[in-house]
């Protein structure tokens, strides 16, 4: 007997899961519905600001799966319909057709939730304003690109401004993405520095470099309203005691997880505000009764470092949840252990990375730790390009077991820190790490390569007991 999967939200994690659950069972044995509220499935959302800066020259680039041909595979993709109510109860959804407003109810079997993140939109004064932006779908890029060539078609050419609020991943790369476009950028950030994901030392290193590249950088501001002209467009982002001209104002403060319906039909969420999960990635608890899953933004998921749940946001998270869902609704078994929490970015030639706690993470957690900070060099000193990075380590102050990484600098930097989050997979002391059998050659690294050479400061400094 056939059987119906609804899958809510159509980009990384639900679709991920409704194609491989079609991988696994055939059309007469499993319906697949899949209802999207936006106008695009299957889309790289991590791409919009390479998009918007022009180093991505077509929207379709950052599109790997049209609804057309999910369709081909027999999932029937509902776009710009939005589902408005989970009943779990009776195992059916309600959904809305966006451009008609007709609503109908569909039954399900089996039920997906993968309604991602939503942007932070602070309640201020004229945050609606026309040329305020956020950025997080390409319906979002698309009519930020619109607003850009407004102001180019208007000949708007020399001494355009904008203001980006919020110096997370997000605020840095549209920082990046305007000055390639010619903007003169600020960046408007209330915590001590950028990069909260990084120790307030390693976002200083951020900080720096966004001022040598022409971005100013605004610390400690919190952002009480967006002034706006007499045509009603924003003209000035600003703070309690200073205004910064704005012809756009791009909001990069953060993401939350949209669980407003799972919410509603009582389904346990998280000190996060995301949906709990098990290891194969089903929804906890007897309302949910076995037959629902989620995975994406809009859950919490096991810290491996801590122990603790927390919520990150990541594509690459989102697709290895569709893949464990779709691979258990389907009649197979997967699960999903947990994350170390690994990330990179890049503004203009400085990179950026991170896996493990911060500092603040390690005391929050309990942890007694040490830290060392080095500067080392992406290839051997005397090999030409040879470019400067900062590493920090965190290790437990008594076993020496690795705690996190952070990573600031040019060529050849962000992605080393990979090295460091197998390490934190497999729970490996900094003392194990420093006989880890890396690639070496001098256009490559030096003999020591820079996470090694943390790793061996980290060694002395547990020795000494942190002294």
């Amino acid at each position: 007997m056939s059987e119906r999967l609804v899958v809510i939200g159509g980009d990384a994690a639900g679709m991920s899961a409704a194609s491989q659950a079609r991988r696994l069972r055939k059309p007469g044995e499993l319906e697949i519905v899949a209802f999207e509220r936006g106008s695009f499935t299957s889309f790289s959302a991590c791409g919009i600001p390479y998009w918007v800066g022009g180093d991505v020259e077509e929207r379709d680039d950052l599109i790997a799966r049209t609804p057309e041909a999910h369709r081909e595979r027999a999932i029937d993709v509902r776009m710009r319909t939005e589902v408005v109510e989970i009943d779990p109860r009776e195992r059916r959804v309600r959904s809305r057709d966006l451009a008609s407003g007709a609503e109908e109810w569909t039954a399900y079997d089996k039920l997906v939730i993968a309604t991602g993140a939503r942007p932070l939109r602070p309640d201020l004064p004229g945050i609606d304003a026309p040329g305020v932006h956020g950025v997080q779908t390409l319906d979002d890029g698309q009519a930020l690109l619109d607003t850009l060539a407004e102001m180019e078609t208007a000949g708007k050419a020399e001494g355009r401004r904008a203001v980006v609020i919020g110096a997370g991943y997000i605020g840095v790369e549209m920082a990046e993405a305007l000055v390639h476009r010619g903007y003169e950028v600020t960046v408007v950030n209330r915590g001590k520095e950028p990069m909260s994901t990084l120790d307030p030392d390693m976002g200083r290193l951020v900080h720096e470099a966004m001022t040598g590249m022409g971005i100013a950088m605004v610390n400690d501001a919190e952002v009480t309203k967006i002034l706006t002209g007499d045509d009603g467009r924003a003209r000035a982002v600003a703070t309690e005691d200073r205004e910064f001209p704005a012809d756009v104002v791009v909001l990069g403060i953060g993401v939350r997880p949209e669980t407003a319906l799972a919410r509603a039909a009582g389904l346990p969420l998280g000190e996060h505000g995301g949906l709990l999960t098990d290891l194969a990635m089903r929804v906890r608890g007897p309302v949910a009764d076995g037959a629902i899953w989620a995975g994406g933004d809009c859950v919490e998921v096991l810290d491996l470092v801590s122990g603790r749940e927390r919520h990150i946001a990541l594509g690459t998270h989102a697709n290895k949840h569709g893949q464990v869902i779709g691979s258990n609704v389907g009649g197979g078994y997967a699960t999903f252990p947990g994350v170390v929490g690994t990330a990179v970015s890049k503004v203009c030639d400085l990179e950026i990375a991170r896996t493990g706690l911060r500092e603040k993470d390690a005391r929050a957690a309990g942890l007694q730790y040490v830290t060392v900070t080095i500067e080392s060099t992406s290839r051997a000193g005397y090999y030409p390009g040879a470019a400067l990075m900062t590493v920090k380590m965190l290790a437990e102050r008594r076993t020496g077991r690795l705690l996190g990484t952070q990573i600031v600098g040019r060529e050849g930097a962000a992605k080393r820190v990979d090295v460091a989050a197998v390490a934190l997979t497999a729970r490996m002391t900094v003392e194990q790490m420093t006989a880890l059998d890396l690639g070496y050659a001098p256009p490559f690294s030096p003999v020591w390569d820079p996470v090694l050479v943390a790793a061996r400061k980290a060694v002395t400094a547990v020795r000494a007991g942190g002294a």
